[in-house]
């Protein structure tokens, strides 16, 4: 496996983009948040998902001229229609515009319907973060897990991301409803490596820790069982609820990429109206350090809060490059070349 220093990742990325004909902003916002995804060691929503998003973008999948587009506005809420456009431009200008209402109102909820990929979801959660903001975002996506107790897939992994800012840092949970994302599986099976746990069943209905099958199949298994079953179906609902977007059901029909049309929330905390700044910064660090005193599991050295590997990856991998997978690279490469 090859390391890559931030600077070429980017660089790279960035051309591969204006190859595909995005403008030089746009090309440098998506390589940013590709490459800074990839450094926090999230590969499979960085370099993993450059080839992909070109494809999109190639196929009219994605729509590189669309700008989103104000529907509704109730005070500290705004709705607006994605058009498809870029994912990560659009949820980028969603957790800007949610923070600038929290800064107003305290709490600031920005909906975004008819929108594609965000890529990684935590990314917003940091953005909110790295501000002094508390946040809560999810999207929607299309069917690629089945309801507890079935065998086809009929329900999103539906990412749901949660951002506390601390002193130094913050605790920033950014998880599917499954038990392993997709790109976890193809992670893990590009390192030709199993997972640390069962995340789903074969098509013969055997539970496994090889991603292969699983992705073969597309049984993925709900977090909690049952529980990120029903936290599936209710985050799906809630999105389009409060978009007046699709749901799943809607967005199967677009048959247009992973998550084209989705319904995506972004909820934004100002701490000056709440505890203030400096007490809920305290707060949040001495829940990360309670967590950190606990006393460690048969076969663990350490426990870690939500954040805390992004925060080491980032640091290390700042320093000594982002580890890519050769194919992988080699493609982006590719895409990169010009013509």
């Amino acid at each position: 496996m090859t390391k890559i220093s931030f600077s070429e990742m980017k660089r790279t990325v960035k051309q591969a983009f204006l190859n595909a004909g995005l403008s030089e902003k746009q090309a440098d916002i998506c390589a940013q948040i590709h490459t800074e995804t990839s450094c926090d060691g999230i590969f499979s929503h960085g370099l993993n998902r450059v080839a992909r998003f070109v494809d999109y973008v190639n196929k009219g999948w994605v729509d590189i001229q669309a700008e989103p587009e104000l529907i509704k506005s109730l005070a500290s809420m705004e709705i607006y229609d994605g058009c498809r456009g870029i994912g990560i431009t659009n949820a980028l200008f969603a957790t800007e515009r949610a923070m600038a209402l929290a800064k107003e109102y305290g709490v600031g909820i920005v909906g975004m319907r008819n929108t594609t990929h965000w890529m990684r979801g935590g990314t917003y959660g940091w953005k909110a973060a790295q501000q002094g903001y508390a946040a809560m975002c999810w999207t929607n996506t299309e069917s690629c897990m089945p309801a507890w107790g079935a065998k086809n897939t009929r329900l999103g992994n539906n990412p749901f991301v949660m951002a506390v800012p601390t002193e130094e840092g913050a605790l920033v949970l950014d998880m599917a409803m499954s038990q392993y994302a997709y790109g976890k599986l193809q992670v893990t099976r590009l390192k030709g490596e199993k997972l640390p746990f069962p995340g789903g069943y074969d098509k013969e209905g055997n539970l496994t820790d090889e991603p292969g099958p699983i992705e073969e199949s597309m049984r993925i298994l709900p977090t909690g069982y049952w529980k990120g079953s029903g936290m599936a179906i209710l985050l799906d609902a809630m999105a389009a609820f409060l978009t007046a977007g699709s749901p799943t059901n809607e967005i199967d029909k677009v048959q247009e990429g992973s998550c084209t049309g989705a319904s995506q929330i972004y909820m934004v905390f100002d701490p000056t109206h709440f505890g203030g700044a400096e007490w809920s910064e305290t707060m949040a660090k001495s829940v990360a350090d309670y967590v950190k005193t606990s006393t460690p599991a048969e076969g663990c050295h350490e426990v870690f809060y939500p954040g805390e590997m992004e925060m080491r990856n980032r640091a290390n991998f700042m320093r000594s490059g982002i580890p890519v997978d050769d194919g992988v690279w080699a493609e982006v490469q590719q895409l990169a070349e010009r013509n």
